[in-house]
C-alpha cells in the first residue's frame, strides 16, 4: 500500500458565502492524501498502473474554478471527481481545504474543512 500526498496547492478563487467573496476571490490551500495500492507500479514503473497524481492535481484545479459556497462543497465536489476518475484505485482518501485569512470580523490565519472517505 501507499500514500499519495499533494500539498500546499495554492489558488486564487471566488467561494464564499458572501457575495463580496464571490467577487473580490480569496486565496486557499489544498492538501490531499490517497491511500492506494503501488504494487503494480512500483514494478512496472509505468504511469498507466499507478495512481497519476498529476490527473489529481488537474482535477482539483478545475473543481476550484467552479464557485461554491462553502468550503464542505468544495472538498465534495473534489472527492466526487477525483472517485469517478479513480474510484477503482482508491483505497481511502483525505481533502483539507484551508480559505486563507477568511472574512470574519478578526485576524485568522486560515480556516478550514477536512473531509475523510
Amino acid at each position: 500500500m501507499g500514500l499519495i500526498e499533494i500539498e500546499n496547492m495554492e489558488f486564487y478563487a471566488y467561494h464564499g458565502h458572501y457575495e463580496e467573496e464571490r467577487i473580490v476571490g480569496n486565496r486557499f490551500l489544498l492538501n490531499i492524501k490517497i491511500e492506494t495500492n503501488t504494487e503494480k507500479a512500483e514494478l512496472s514503473d509505468c504511469i498507466d498502473d499507478a495512481l497519476n497524481y498529476q490527473t489529481v492535481y488537474s482535477i482539483i484545479r478545475k473543481e476550484m474554478k467552479q464557485k461554491s459556497h462553502l468550503l464542505e462543497n468544495i472538498a465534495k465536489r473534489i472527492l466526487d471527481a477525483i472517485y469517478s476518475q479513480f474510484d477503482e484505485k482508491i483505497i481511502s482518501s483525505e481533502i483539507k481545504v484551508s480559505k486563507i485569512n477568511p472574512p470574519m470580523g478578526g485576524q485568522i490565519g486560515q480556516v478550514s474543512v477536512s473531509l475523510k472517505r
